[in-house]
């Protein structure tokens, strides 16, 4: 099963923790819906929104690449209470943020210049 950030899936609830949710996507595949994604505010136990077997509609927030884990929500289908911000995920990668070892090979010709001062001094 091919998925992407922002999907909506269905799934069968299979199985319930204190935690979160686990939904079977299909044969193979399963997310979890951690219970702060469950709903808006506080969940006191997750057996009264959830049952076994339940069909579910969540939408896929994150998928971990290297242990291929997803995350669902069911939370971003429902309205966001009066007097309350919706609180959006924030993930780490971006496109337009330009890390790595740029700033350091702009500097690196003024440290060589600078080493080779020192150098020449000694």
């Amino acid at each position: 099963m091919e998925l992407r950030i922002g999907q909506v899936v269905k799934g069968k609830v299979n199985g319930i923790q204190p935690y979160g949710v686990f939904l079977l996507l299909d044969e193979h595949t399963q997310g979890l819906i951690h219970i702060s994604e469950c709903q808006h505010g506080f969940v006191d136990d997750l057996f009264t929104l959830f049952h076994i077997g339940q069909e579910v509609e969540a939408m896929v927030i994150d998928i971990d690449e290297y242990s291929k884990q997803i995350s669902l929500s069911t939370r971003e289908f429902m309205p966001v209470p009066k007097g309350t911000r919706k609180r959006t995920k924030h993930f780490w990668t971006s496109k337009k943020v330009h890390t790595g070892f740029t700033p350091n090979g702009n500097a690196m010709n003024g440290w060589v210049h600078e080493a080779l001062k020192k150098y020449k001094k000694a």
